[in-house]
């Protein structure tokens, strides 16, 4: 019988954060765009006193001292992060971009594609030459030829993950949508969502809003999930993974459950006054087998996650650090992983804080040696 104490197993071989950043530079999209689509450059965010982020763009105020600028660039540099990283206990990171996370706030749909291809060629030239870094790159979500071609960019570039955000128009369960899953089920690495994108995260004013507003753009993930589970995405894309990013993990236990109840209750219903059937499409599965199967979510410090890995499998979760951000676990990450880990069996511990992340992002374990 297995011990509860995956501590000691996880911490011997080093963990891979399944969620950190990069900092881009400001006037990255601003030296690389086409003259045409200058007026689309994005230089950076700021933070609303209610909660939201706002993206600043080419010609918008953004004060930043010399010094700030230094310090934040320095998370770009491999050497910097590799000695954070050796003082962490981290051996390798997925990375997502920072400013790049609010491309999809841009309208044109060609300056949204340019703006896309601007990051993915940065990052794939930078960080992601260190095979100690999977880097995942934009995908556009204006139309669908753009998002296809982008696809094939970032396997050719080879990146580690295809960006989607958590709101598109039409719908993520939309036929349109149909081929970009099959070509990134086909290529073998998963769609990765990160919290806040693609919708503004300003859902409420006034007092505590700021912390609400983080709970509500949250909810985006279970509502996501489990629109791709009740529609037959997941169901007809077996090899599809879906990283949601930032939203923690607790709430994929009670999503898994919600939806197989409802599944049943009203399947049994059977038409509504209508003549429609109350589910449709009726899968083999129920939506929480195919959630189980193929949806999985970073965090930080979630203890209800750890909680709940007897209904959704030690797969379902990826620890990440979080870095550089604030609310991230830099500098404690050995301490947070020792503790979240002492409940889990060994192989579950190192599933959660390495292995999972190695496996869907591609890494080659060889090379994640401790530092």
């Amino acid at each position: 019988m297995q011990t509860m104490n995956g501590a000691p197993a996880i911490a011997s071989v080093g963990f891979v954060s399944g969620d950190s950043h990069v900092n881009e530079p400001r006037d990255l999209w601003q030296r690389n765009l086409p003259a045409k689509f200058r007026d689309q450059a994005m230089r950076g965010i700021e933070a609303g006193e209610d909660g939201n982020w706002t993206l600043v763009l080419e010609g918008h105020h953004l004060d930043k001292t010399t010094e700030y600028e230094a310090e934040r660039m320095a998370v770009s540099d491999p050497d910097h992060r590799l000695t954070v990283m050796a003082e962490e206990g981290i051996v390798g990171e997925c990375i997502y971009p920072t400013i790049g996370l609010y491309v999809w706030m841009l309208t044109d749909p060609a300056g949204g594609a340019a703006s896309c291809r601007v990051y993915n060629e940065w990052i794939a030239d930078g960080l992601a030459r260190s095979p100690r870094f999977k880097c995942a790159g934009l995908v556009p979500h204006w139309n669908i030829d753009d998002a296809l071609a982008e696809v094939d960019f970032i396997v050719d570039a080879g990146l580690g993950a295809f960006m989607i955000p958590a709101v598109a128009t039409p719908d993520w369960n939309h036929r349109t949508w149909a081929p970009l899953w099959s070509k990134i089920a086909e290529a073998g690495l998963p769609a990765v969502v990160h919290q806040g994108t693609g919708h503004s995260m300003h859902w409420y004013r006034g007092p505590g809003a700021g912390v609400s507003n983080l709970l509500a753009t949250q909810s985006m993930a279970p509502r996501m999930a489990a629109l791709l589970a009740t529609s037959g995405v997941l169901a007809s894309n077996p090899d599809l993974h879906v990283v949601f990013v930032e939203y923690n993990v607790g709430w994929l236990a009670w999503a898994m459950q919600t939806v197989d109840y409802y599944q049943q209750a009203f399947g049994e219903m059977g038409y509504t006054d209508t003549g429609k059937k109350w589910i449709n499409p009726e899968l083999p599965e129920a939506p929480g087998f195919y959630m189980k199967r193929q949806i999985h979510g970073t965090f930080q410090d979630d203890p209800v996650a750890i909680d709940n890995v007897a209904r959704t499998g030690a797969e379902a979760l990826l620890w990440g650090s979080d870095y550089p951000h604030y609310e991230g676990t830099y500098p404690h990450s050995i301490e947070t992983v020792t503790r979240l880990a002492a409940p889990l069996a060994s192989d579950a511990a190192v599933k959660v804080f390495r292995q999972n992340a190695i496996d869907l992002f591609g890494f080659d374990p060889d090379t994640l040696t401790p530092l």
